[in-house]
């Protein structure tokens, strides 16, 4: 069974920077054909693509993300980790990560994690 499990700060200051991680368990990283996923929604939006790790070890950001975001991986613990630099409230959301198939199919998600950004 593929389990995925988000931790990291609830509560980052603005202009700081938000660091998650996201433990995989059940499945590794460099799988072939898999993609590791950061996905946010705030509350009362849809949802938001942020990036992917693939299994090959290289990242994929969202244009309008992109300056700010890194996404890099720790194959040795299974765990992937999202950075957004010089957050605002605006990056006040639940954060998800996900693991991706090939034509941009979720078959497992973490739970999520709130993270809210504020003075």
């Amino acid at each position: 069974q593929v389990q995925l499990q988000e931790s990291g700060p609830g509560l980052v200051k603005p202009s700081q920077t938000l660091s998650l991680t996201c433990t995989v368990s059940g499945a590794s990283l460099t799988t072939n054909n898999y993609y590791w996923s950061w996905i946010r929604q705030p509350s009362g939006k849809g949802l938001e693509w942020i990036g992917y790790i693939a299994y090959s070890g290289s990242p994929y950001y969202s244009p309008s993300l992109k300056s700010r975001t890194s996404i890099s991986r720790d194959t040795s613990k299974n765990q992937f980790t999202l950075q957004l630099t010089s957050v605002t409230p605006e990056d006040t959301a639940v954060y998800y990560c996900a693991r991706m198939a090939g034509g941009w199919t979720y078959d497992y998600w973490g739970q999520g994690t709130q993270v809210t950004v504020s003075s």
